[in-house]
């Protein structure tokens, strides 16, 4: 397979679209706690292996493409002409984009042939199709274990905003949500056997709705970017966890609990996940541009707030998503993207999360561990604000947070099942960003509808909890969901 290109022969196929209903297996208390970046798994995925995996490339772009927007009023022969300069042989026009994919040989440089693009007056921007992942490492009945919602004085926030409406809907841009019960049948790429037999291979895998989320009318406007579709199944549990923090169904009975229990939740799928990029890759694999869509997906489809626990490190920028980002808060949106966590390794610059704090209405947002202070993990110099994200180094498996997905010991099987859910508790900046994103749909219920007015009041009564201030490490410190309602006025 050439890198990021479409793997011939794959496909998928909705097979059913209401399946056997979820599993839950409650509390998982006997994962072990793991470090952000250093990823375990309990189980061998299989004993096949992947005989079309691209070359292995360690560099931080897809080859054969680079994104370009020209500058208004660019007419098509002179797109036709910078094209050939930078020898293009094709070009892409894609729905949520006001840019163009250009592909390009595969053994040219696209760094260097978006500089020399970007030196075209032509040309408002170009860069290379960077990677996208998640900030995240895994590692939900029970209330008296979110030590984080205890840290935010929750109930009495909820006493003065009770989780917001359905009116407003949340986005949660990431692998996927588990939204529906289902049966995908899957034709895998070419898998070569222990005993050398190579072939393709069709399975039909059952998905899940996470029971502690679902509800009537709770999901809106879905959509997956990679297979091009509005079935953004998670392969992978990082975004159902996501939405768990930003929207869990609370006060239900069951599970756990989230900070806008009342919204809606608008799953839209930018990242693959590792089996389905090995086993099942979809013709689309995250970069910036994949960002960039789904951000301006979510806005033109009505989402309120989006939740962005993703990103990458590296020293070269993504202004097709920093585009994408302006256009949401001048829409009214606004936006919460984890900062990354690479502090242990070198704390390189993070995308998007360094545009944070050049845009009003779009927030940095740092973690923090049970004792409310800076995750050993959570990368600084760019954070605005912090929540909690967990720090499992310092107080083991329950010092992460607790939410509802996948039950890894059957999500992590060949062919896996993700019908059947575990409570588990995830660290991350990941894990940090909802906290903020559930906070921004209270105060916008409220009537604070400006994006930018919506940071101001957030980092305006924030509790400092780092240097004296606002510091690099925690921006304006720990988010206060009941101090703001109340010093709004907003009490009832």
């Amino acid at each position: 397979m050439g890198q990021g290109l479409p793997r011939v022969g794959v496909k998928r196929i909705v097979k059913k679209s209401v399946g056997v209903p979820s599993i839950d297996r409650g509390l998982d208390v006997t994962s072990t706690p793991q470090t952000p970046g250093l990823a375990t798994r309990n189980l061998e995925l299989s004993t096949f292996t992947s005989i079309s995996k691209p070359v292995k490339n360690s560099q931080p772009y897809i080859h054969g493409r680079v994104i370009v927007k020209y500058r208004n009023g660019t007419n098509a022969k002179t797109r036709l002409s910078t094209m050939a300069s930078a020898g293009a042989t094709s070009v892409e026009h894609l729905s949520y984009a006001n840019f163009d994919i250009l592909r390009i040989s595969p053994n040219d440089d696209p760094e260097i042939t978006a500089q020399l693009l970007t030196d075209d007056p032509n040309v408002e921007y170009a860069q290379a199709a960077y990677k996208i992942s998640a900030s995240f490492q895994p590692n939900d009945p029970l209330f008296d274990k979110q030590w984080n919602m205890a840290a935010l004085d929750m109930p009495r926030a909820w006493d003065i905003n009770p989780g917001a409406t359905e009116n407003v809907t949340i986005a949660i841009l990431d692998t996927g949500v588990a939204w529906r019960d289902q049966t995908i049948s899957v034709t895998s790429v070419p898998l070569e056997a222990e005993d050398g037999t190579v072939g393709q291979f069709s399975f039909d895998i059952p998905f899940g709705a996470a029971p502690d989320l679902k509800g009537p009318n709770r999901f809106v406007a879905p959509y997956d970017f990679n297979w091009e579709d509005n079935n953004p199944a998670d392969w992978d549990g990082h975004g159902t966890h996501v939405a768990g923090s930003a929207g869990q169904l609370t006060n239900n009975g069951i599970g756990v609990s989230g900070i806008a229990f009342n919204t809606r939740i608008m799953p839209v799928k930018v990242l693959t996940s590792e089996i389905e990029s090995l086993y099942f890759a979809p013709p689309t694999l995250a970069t910036d541009a994949t960002i960039a869509r789904g951000i301006r997906y979510a806005v033109d489809n009505g989402a309120q707030v989006i939740n962005m626990s993703l990103g990458r490190s590296g020293e070269t920028p993504a202004p097709v998503v920093e585009d994408a980002l302006r256009y949401a808060v001048s829409m009214g949106t606004f936006v919460a993207i984890a900062a990354g966590n690479s502090f242990e390794d070198g704390n390189p610059t993070e995308w998007p999360a360094s545009y944070g704090p050049e845009i009003d209405g779009v927030v940095t947002v740092g973690s923090l561990g049970r004792e409310l202070k800076r995750s050993y993990f959570s990368s600084t110099g760019f954070v605005e604000i912090s929540a909690p994200g967990g720090d499992q180094r310092k107080n083991g498996l329950t010092g992460g947070i607790l939410q509802q997905t996948y039950d890894q010991d059957f999500s992590w099987m060949f062919p896996p099942r993700y019908d059947i859910f575990r409570f588990r508790y995830f660290q991350g900046t990941s894990m940090a960003a909802p906290h903020v994103a559930g906070f921004a749909a209270l105060l916008y219920q409220q009537g604070i509808k400006n994006p930018a007015a919506i940071e101001a009041a957030m980092k305006a009564y924030a509790k400092d909890v780092g240097a004296p201030g606002k510091d690099t490490a925690t921006g304006y410190g720990l988010i206060q969901p009941r101090q703001t309602l109340l010093g709004l006025g907003l009490n009832r």
